[in-house]
């Protein structure tokens, strides 16, 4: 693309704005829509164009949506004013969202009946990754749409390619949110452990995170934990409940067991019933915490 195309973006959460802006710095052109038009303010001053509708922001041909779940994504997508309704002929949407990949075979449906293309690309990282344009993104579906927004994917991060089946993005991403969530569990136990042992967790978590468990993940939520700082969140523990939930439907359709997936489902109910919903996910620490006799407040 010698000249940079108009792009829409739907949903402006923290992730999505973060996704326009980088777009924004990067030179292309933006058209946002989001339910709540106070989202849009910051990139309307920054140079965004306001769509009236999912579908408006659509009819530039490449729409990226980047929503909570199935449900918000399929009333962004369908109706009257949906997406589907302005995504001209060839025109491609992008679902950047962590939704079930049963919805993304169905919106692959009905996107390739309407003439255009749906492609799964959930995306790792948080606002700042985006913001940066370093976020990897498992995408999926039709390899001609893949061609087309290669560019403004490659703006946003780094795509990998995972195939036709446009689902299969999706069950790489809740594979991915399914092991961050489980790491956070190990950690959460260990440094119990090592605190009623009175043991320095946070000694031990700097020999953890720089050897045998020298990765982003660890350091990160790693340091959340021994610093119990859960607050602001970079993802809610409503949302860690949705993607583990929808991996466990994953597998029972797919017929695999996931027992250590049912352990971090109790434990993400237990945490929000304890008042704990509008923290970060790391913050199922503290029920790991408790149950061991320790203060946590």
């Amino acid at each position: 693309m010698a000249e940079k195309t108009r792009i829409g973006v739907v949903g402006l959460g923290s992730m999505g704005a973060a996704m326009a802006g980088r777009l924004l710095d990067q030179g292309w052109p933006v058209v946002v829509w989001n339910r709540s038009p106070a989202a849009e303010e910051p990139l309307l001053a920054r140079g965004a164009v306001r769509a009236a509708t999912p579908g408006e922001a659509a009819a530039t041909g490449i729409v990226l949506s980047m929503v909570a779940d199935d449900a918000a994504l399929k009333s962004v997508t369908t109706g009257d004013a949906g997406i589907l309704s302005g995504l001209p002929q060839g025109g491609v949407h992008v679902s950047m969202s962590t939704v079930s990949p049963a919805i993304a075979a169905d919106l692959a449906a009905a996107h390739q009946a309407a003439g255009v293309a749906y492609l799964g690309s959930p995306v790792f990282g948080r606002p700042p990754v985006a913001g940066s344009g370093q976020l990897r993104i498992a995408v999926s579906g039709p390899a001609a749409a893949k061609d087309k927004v290669r560019p403004v994917l490659e703006t946003l991060g780094q795509p990998h390619d995972f195939g036709e089946a446009t689902e299969a993005a999706n069950v790489v991403k809740l594979g991915g949110n399914f092991m961050i969530a489980a790491a956070i569990e190990a950690m959460a136990e260990t440094f119990t452990l090592l605190e009623k042992h009175g043991v320095s967790a946070r000694q031990a978590h700097e020999l953890y995170s720089s050897s045998i468990f020298a990765a982003p993940v660890y350091k990160l939520y790693g340091d959340a934990i021994v610093d119990r700082a859960f607050s602001p969140p970079g993802f809610r523990m409503p949302l860690g409940l949705k993607d583990v939930g929808l991996a466990m439907a994953a597998g029972e359709k797919a017929g695999v067991p996931l027992p250590f997936a049912a352990v971090l489902r109790e434990r993400f109910i237990g945490s929000i019933a304890r008042g704990r919903g509008d923290l970060d996910w790391s913050a199922i620490a503290l029920d790991a915490a408790e149950a061991a006799g320790l203060k946590v407040e």
